[in-house]
């Protein structure tokens, strides 16, 4: 059994505002394999995604996602154009991902199976931000 291959899951995301959605994804992806690694966005790469720094710095993500029992690893993602370099990196099996990235990610295929997750409904960081400012 020692010498049998781990299926390894990578996913990124921000993971600001840490919500139910978050954790139900990442519970699903880990589910796929036997070791699941998370790519964190840094703060300057959600800046430039979403126009904001997140609420919560990219360390204090890092270590709220790592402390999950369901996630072995983590690491900062720190730019978009990089993804296939980190599924190389960190050898994934599977990718997986949002289905709000529906197709974006399915070049991918060629190195690894790509998974995309119905994302909870009515759960979102952004509506919860809106929400606490209101």
């Amino acid at each position: 059994m020692e010498n049998q291959a781990l299926t390894r899951v990578l996913t990124f995301g921000t993971f600001d505002v840490f919500h139910l959605g978050h954790l139900r994804i990442l519970e699903r992806a880990a589910a796929l394999g036997d070791y699941l690694v998370v790519g964190v966005s840094s703060d300057e790469l959600n800046r430039s995604k979403k126009g904001r720094f997140p609420i919560f710095s990219q360390d204090e993500r890092l270590q709220l996602v790592g402390a999950l029992r369901c996630v072995d690893q983590v690491f900062i993602e720190e730019s978009l154009e990089q993804k296939r370099d980190y599924l190389v990196e960190y050898r994934a099996d599977v990718l997986v991902m949002g289905d709000d990235w529906r197709g974006r990610f399915d070049e991918f295929g060629d190195i690894c199976k790509v998974v995309y997750f119905q994302r909870t409904p009515a759960v979102s960081t952004t509506a919860l931000i809106e929400k606490i400012r209101l």
